[in-house]
């Protein structure tokens, strides 16, 4: 197993995988989050499911973290050895020409990100944890009410936040523009497929950043 990983196609087989299991952790996520659009009470019942709910606090949350600290630290583990291996000067090598630039900069699309993620950690993740763990109140519960709503809305009172989520958000647009279409490909599984793949992806990639800002959005103009 050790091996698998060692070998450039192993590091792009994980690489992929991880990238799949994240997309679809945004999907979930967006679903849950485009509830508050339309009030309180669907997106807190969400919300506090997510919450509490064993497996997915003790099985599915620590995989989460794990697969985004893996994409990320593999991501740049193969751009660095991407760039040893490109270091012999060719005749003449136009990456521009073969490649998109999206395509060549992907790692730093993925450090704004990272550093997004970390963001939306100190915003949401650690007040959760800091909530029902240091709180002890482990029900959720906020002045009579679940407080996941009134948390949300609060984050979103600030103008300079929204912007960094919205700039955040079409970074991760233009990363998943290329890697949606990338993760499938390094499985194998294009041939014959491309265009519909690239298609899905382009479609991908626009719908699921664009709720998420319209969700930021919508709350700093309704509060």
């Amino acid at each position: 197993m050790s091996g698998f990983f060692k070998s450039s196609i192993g590091r792009k087989v994980a690489m992929a995988l991880s990238a799949f299991f994240l997309m679809f952790f945004l999907i979930i996520h967006l679903a849950v989050n485009i509830t508050s659009l339309f009030g309180e009470t669907l997106f807190n019942d969400l919300s506090h499911f997510m919450g509490t709910n064993p497996l997915i606090q003790f099985a599915l949350q620590p995989v989460l973290i794990f697969g985004v600290v893996f994409h990320f630290v593999m991501g740049f583990v193969l751009e660095i050895k991407n760039k040893k291996a490109n270091g012999i000067p060719y005749a003449k090598n136009n990456g521009a020409a073969n490649s998109t630039w999206m395509s060549r900069n992907m790692i730093y699309s993925g450090l704004v990100i990272l550093a997004f993620i970390v963001l939306h950690f100190i915003d949401f993740w650690i007040p959760e944890l800091n909530t029902k763990y240091v709180l002890g109140d482990m029900s959720g519960m906020h002045d009579g009410g679940y407080r996941y709503y009134h948390e949300l809305v609060e984050k979103f009172h600030n103008p300079a936040r929204v912007i960094a989520y919205v700039v955040a958000f079409i970074l991760l647009g233009l990363h998943l523009a290329h890697g949606f279409t990338s993760a499938f490909q390094s499985m194998g599984i294009t041939a014959g497929r491309k265009k519909t793949l690239q298609s899905i992806g382009k479609a991908y990639s626009i719908i699921i950043p664009l709720g998420f800002i319209i969700v930021a959005v919508f709350h700093f103009f309704n509060h």
